[in-house]
């Protein structure tokens, strides 16, 4: 009887991911369908909330340069009227009074779209009425008229508040939906630009 021989070890080698294989498969974790449509309706809740907020702010940033544009028509006609026994040029003198008629329209015709968009004084926030209040245009006017300067100073200040005026213009009628804004800002505009290059032609021709 032939004696037994040891088994014959498999020449193949197995293969790295043997142990993975012969593993058992770990289950994915599937999210819940209820989370999933709570995220969903989150995000879209978000979405409506952010919209929201950007057409209010529009409104809002619409509504505070109207309020701005009013307090300084006001400021301009109250600053145009007391300048006009201290101007010695009788040419700087006739624009200035054209600037008060001006002036006193404006004041006049934005009363309707103040009224349309509920605008009134008491609303108008206390640090615009401080920005608008016209201390500082004040201010250098007294100090051309003690140095003797005060038609120049005059053209010069009225010049670069006239420009800063009629780009707030520009811009608060390109946003705002208000019918009866939007005439108002038609008709007034043009009449600020063509002042505001008399002033600044006048501060040119006397520097």
């Amino acid at each position: 009887m032939q004696p037994q021989q040891p088994p014959q070890l498999s020449p193949t080698p197995l293969p790295s991911n043997y142990l993975d294989q012969i593993a058992p498969a770990q289950k994915v974790p599937v999210m819940n369908s209820k989370l999933v449509l709570g995220l969903i309706g989150g995000g879209i809740i978000l979405l409506i909330v952010l919209v929201i907020l950007i057409i209010s702010s529009s409104g809002g940033s619409s509504a505070t340069s109207l309020e701005r544009l009013s307090l300084r028509l006001e400021t301009l006609q109250k600053v145009s009227t007391t300048a006009q026994k201290n101007i010695k040029s009788s040419n700087l003198r006739t624009i200035n009074s054209n600037l008060r008629t001006s002036l006193i329209n404006a004041n006049r015709d934005i009363a309707t779209p103040l009224a349309a968009a509920n605008i009134t004084t008491k609303k108008i926030d206390k640090t615009i009425i401080a920005e608008e209040n016209g201390e500082k245009l004040t201010a250098a006017l007294e100090d051309g008229r003690l140095n003797a300067t005060f038609d120049r100073t005059y053209a010069k200040e009225m010049s670069y508040q006239l420009d800063r005026t009629v780009a707030l213009m520009n811009s608060l009628f390109k946003t705002t939906n208000s019918k009866s804004l939007k005439t108002f800002l038609s008709g007034s505009t043009k009449d600020f630009e063509s002042l505001q290059k008399q002033f600044a032609d006048y501060t040119s021709a006397n520097s």
